[in-house]
């Protein structure tokens, strides 16, 4: 039997080396790519929008200029449709975004001719503002109220570095003894204090000359904590303590949190000679259903 076997790369023979005429011949054109091999291999050309441009934005239709779109180049939609990125279309053509478009018309608004949104419609507008990162609309945004009340009122919570750990401490408390209790509201209280050297009502008159008067040692004295669960304070302003009332239960009723409150005394702790804290101190009641 007569076993035949084909050579191996390395025992061919110079004879047998295809030469350049040879393998021109051979050369075949390669197949055309199919849908996915081209996606992976060509790069997509520029986007080309029409003049006037049709919206899909999270199901809300729309239609502009595509100059609107463009009208400040430093923001997303001007990226969006500058040609340098592929925007996807619903079955109608229109361009889609993946976005809510409740108040995408107030943007388109601004874009048009500057128009601001009404007053109860800031906060929201101004939330779509800086995802669409535009600039001039969040400026203008931010100098009507309610927006503009609400940096001078950050500006006075700013003098409070622990003021956002005492709401969670707030939320927290009430929350774990509500719980323990199976009750639907928790109590807690609340020391809120704008002077940080304690009073008692007939000092008043030598407040400001005693303060300075006090040594070292005899000032911490003064140092304690009122028996709370929560303490906010002091602060140097003209706001008062119920400005700072106003800013926490504002906040955690932005937060869905049920809260109220009353003066049920002050703190009565001797420190030293006739001095006694003072402090007014606030029942808190958080209701959760």
């Amino acid at each position: 039997m007569v076993v035949v076997t084909g050579q191996s790369k390395a025992s061919a023979t110079p004879d047998d080396a295809m030469s350049s005429s040879d393998a021109e011949d051979d050369f075949q054109e390669p197949a055309t790519p199919t849908a996915t091999q081209a996606g992976q291999a060509l790069p997509l050309l520029p986007q080309q929008f029409p003049e006037v441009v049709p919206l899909n934005v999270g199901g809300m239709f729309f239609t502009t200029r595509l100059s609107t779109l463009r009208r400040y180049e430093d923001t997303m939609l001007a990226a969006m449709f500058s040609g340098r990125h592929y925007i996807p279309t619903d079955a109608e053509g229109r361009y889609f975004i993946d976005r809510d478009g409740t108040y995408f018309g107030d943007i388109l608004n601004f874009l048009r001719s500057g128009d601001l949104p009404p007053r109860e419609r800031v906060r929201s507008v101004y939330k779509e503002a800086q995802y669409y990162s535009i600039g001039p609309l969040l400026d203008n945004l931010e100098d009507i109220q309610p927006l503009k009340g609400e940096k001078v009122r950050q500006a006075f919570l700013g003098l409070m570095p622990y003021y956002k750990d005492h709401l969670e401490r707030i939320i927290e408390i009430a929350k774990l003894r509500a719980m323990q209790r199976k009750a639907r509201f928790a109590k807690l209280k609340v020391c809120v204090f704008k002077e940080e050297m304690p009073i008692t009502p007939y000092e008043c008159p030598h407040f400001n000359s005693l303060r300075f008067e006090r040594s070292e040692s005899e000032a911490k004295l003064f140092e304690h904590h009122c028996e709370v669960d929560v303490s906010f304070g002091p602060w140097e302003a003209v706001a008062d303590v119920y400005d700072l009332l106003h800013c926490i239960v504002t906040d955690l009723s932005a937060r869905g949190i049920a809260v109220d409150h009353q003066c049920i005394g002050v703190c009565d702790k001797h420190l030293i000679n006739h001095y006694y804290c003072k402090r007014p101190i606030y029942e808190f009641k958080i209701t959760w259903w």
